[in-house]
């Protein structure tokens, strides 16, 4: 039997990956990255997606690039969406070309 796990949230991967291993809170993350501290802190939370501001800052700031925070972002969406209307996306006829 195969379990399905829950998409994982880029707030996840920036509490996780990046925040707990330079020991640093939202609070000073968001003071470095000049944006109010409750974006990141919601951010964290998973209660907030990531922004294309959001990812810029972010990309900045950890080297990375802003497209990996958005991508991280949408995929998250996509997963949590599909589920969410599994049945309506599956009612939908492929169209075929003629």
């Amino acid at each position: 039997m195969t379990v399905k796990l829950p998409p994982i949230h880029p707030g996840e991967i920036l509490r996780e990956e990046y925040l707990a291993p330079l020991g640093l809170k939202p609070y000073s993350l968001a003071k470095m990255l000049r944006v109010p501290r409750t974006r990141i802190e919601r951010l964290v939370a998973e209660k907030t997606p990531v922004t294309p501001d959001t990812a810029l800052r972010l990309g900045k700031a950890f080297g990375t690039t802003p497209q990996f925070w958005m991508n991280m972002q949408a995929s998250y969406d996509l997963a949590v969406e599909g589920e969410a209307k599994k049945a309506e996306i599956a009612a939908i006829q492929r169209l075929e070309a003629a």
